[in-house]
């Protein structure tokens, strides 16, 4: 933290836009946290990412995204850069990157949350907010995270992989196995994607078919969940190796599920904060809520997102979300401003964190030298 503690303001990259289909949920949450990232103690470059997967510094990168313009291409420029200027490919074609401190991702979905962005920053020598790859690679695959969460004994609902490549080849057999091993109803949805993009549920093989079909839009990779007759329940987690859990919140979905039209559109669904529960299932959430973060290899935040079983009153954990929405009605800030963080000083945190693991980080030896 001593390079940091001098009297320049933190120079903060802030990444948004992106290649996936949370796009705009990713420009709101760069708005809401350009416009709370106190000016006083950092210097805060807007960096845009457009669909074509093209970085802009130039101007004004969130209302060009936001336009849904394609700028031309500038030539003889460079990819990122830490603030001593080291280039991560010097000469590379692409948009100059400003050098900088650290940079605070809020790129949703595939191509930012998934540990894509996170290597690249990891070879250019940048701190960064939020998990490192392992973490939001596994925070992203939805078959992946599961499956790590089995074998670390965390309460998981029933579920099955599906291969896109297999849903095409051979529908009437994976329709069977569904009908067989989970029957109806059941969650659909894309492994490797956020914001209820491409989710469905299916109450028959009719609307089966057209839920894996539509998930098969997104991903190579899809997940078929038994549906419960549940509560949904949200708890945020703050920290790199000693991470604190918040006050748990639920959702109560305008729709029959919490899809993309009830999180970001309609602003109809009730959010609960704190949810009602007692205090023994507020206790187990937050304790699963870290232990998922952990076993997942979570650093910095994320959003756990649980059932709650109304006929057993069984927790399950769903899933993580390494970079979970920052919009002004979303559920990660709003569940630390109840626990006693407000939005400003969520931000502040979570940037410290982000220096903290990158000294933690540099002190391991990229080099082997034998003294025998």
């Amino acid at each position: 933290m001593s390079q940091h503690a001098s009297n320049h303001r933190i120079r903060v990259a802030v990444l948004f836009g992106g290649r996936s289909g949370e796009h705009e949920v990713s420009l709101a949450s760069a708005r809401s946290v350009m416009s709370a990232l106190d000016p006083t103690k950092y210097e805060i470059y807007s960096v845009g990412i457009s669909r074509s997967g093209r970085w802009l510094t130039e101007g004004d990168p969130l209302q060009l995204l936001a336009s849904g313009e394609e700028p031309p291409a500038a030539p003889g420029q460079h990819l990122p850069a830490a603030r001593d200027g080291r280039e991560l490919i010097p000469g590379t074609q692409g948009a100059r990157f400003p050098q900088v401190d650290v940079v605070f991702p809020v790129l949703h979905g595939t191509y930012g949350e998934d540990g894509t962005v996170q290597g690249l920053l990891e070879l250019a020598g940048l701190p960064y907010v939020g998990s490192g790859v392992l973490g939001s690679a596994l925070g992203m695959d939805k078959v992946a995270m599961k499956a790590v969460f089995r074998a670390n004994g965390l309460p998981v609902g029933e579920y099955l992989p599906v291969l896109r490549s297999h849903w095409r080849s051979r529908p009437d057999a994976i329709v069977a196995e569904v009908e067989a091993s989970l029957g109806y109803p059941v969650f659909t949805k894309p492994a490797n994607l956020g914001s209820s993009v491409g989710v469905a549920k299916a109450h028959d093989a009719d609307e089966l078919r057209r839920g894996l079909n539509l998930a098969a839009r997104f991903d190579r990779r899809l997940l078929v969940e038994g549906a419960i007759n549940a509560r949904e329940i949200e708890c945020s987690v703050l920290g790199n190796d000693d991470p604190i859990a918040s006050v748990p919140g639920e959702v109560v979905p305008s729709n029959e599920f919490y899809d993309y039209h009830a999180k970001y559109i309609d602003n109809a669904s009730e959010l609960i904060i704190p949810a009602q529960l007692s205090a023994e299932t507020t206790a187990q959430v937050r304790e699963v809520a870290v232990k998922a973060f952990q076993c997942l290899d979570c650093a910095g935040m994320a959003r756990v997102d649980f059932f709650l079983c109304k006929d057993s009153g069984r927790v399950y954990v769903n899933e993580v979300n390494t970079i979970p929405g920052f919009t002004a009605i979303s559920m990660y800030p709003k569940l630390w401003a109840a626990s006693g963080v407000p939005y400003c000083a969520l931000l502040d945190r979570l940037i410290a964190l982000a220096l903290e693991r990158h000294e933690d980080r540099r002190a391991t030896e990229t080099s082997y030298q034998d003294d025998h």
